[in-house]
């Protein structure tokens, strides 16, 4: 059971929106706050630059028009074509100019998030983390707390999308168990506990300053990442 991962840059979005479906692009025009506009098109462009990959879709925008992402009650992300819902699954997430999405078969518990390393209070860490975690946390070099923590986060966010419930629940309601690999771009498996004890297993890694997280039920090897000419 194969999950894939693919990002794009703000730059790949295109100027023109003929891409977006007429539902799309009704709900972009409720958008009124530039950054949270240009958030959502990079969300939307990568999950069907994802999903034309994985269809093998024809080149051009009039095929993304053809694949349309709806909310579903919840908020999580569903796919649609001209026959009916997707037979996939859908988790996108953007971070400081960048988006991703990862896709996996339809009726996968799927959720993934980008997150930066970046300075966090210890008032952030005794807010949003379990005990367990802080402990964790305390126990790493000093060099190294930025991307644990960035980690730890952005499991919860990936998590949480899983779930399909977004943060609204409690962060401190879920436990994150990484395998810490130190400095190493390779993924490496985590695992994710829900607070009625749901274990979700997943990965993570961290490139450059950016982390990258998903979890997935049943689980599912290291994401397959695409890269597009």
């Amino acid at each position: 059971m194969c999950v894939y991962w693919l990002e794009q840059k703000q730059a790949d979005v295109p100027g023109e929106l003929n891409w977006l479906s007429p539902f799309e692009a009704a709900r972009l025009n409720t958008l009124r706050i530039p950054k949270r506009r240009g958030d959502w098109l990079l969300g939307r462009w990568t999950a069907k630059r994802a999903l034309a990959r994985h269809w093998n879709l024809p080149a051009g925008l009039d095929a993304l028009r053809s694949v349309e992402i709806r909310p579903a009650p919840s908020g999580a992300p569903e796919v649609f074509r001209a026959d009916g819902p997707g037979d996939v699954a859908i988790s996108i997430s953007h971070r400081d100019g960048v988006a991703a999405c990862a896709i996996g078969p339809r009726g996968m518990a799927l959720g993934c998030d980008l997150e930066i390393a970046e300075p966090r209070s210890d008032t952030f860490v005794i807010d949003y983390f379990t005990e367990d975690e802080r402990k964790l946390i305390a126990q790493v070099p000093a060099a190294n707390r930025q991307w644990l923590v960035a980690l730890l986060w952005s499991a919860k966010e990936s998590l949480f999308k899983a779930l399909h419930s977004g943060l609204r629940l409690d962060t401190r309601s879920a436990l994150i168990i990484p395998s810490w690999n130190g400095t190493s771009p390779q993924w490496s498996a985590l695992r994710a506990r829900a607070d009625k004890g749901q274990m979700f297993p997943g990965w993570w890694q961290r490139t450059d300053r950016r982390v990258r997280t998903i979890v997935t039920a049943p689980a599912a090897p290291p994401p397959e990442v695409w890269h597009l000419a």
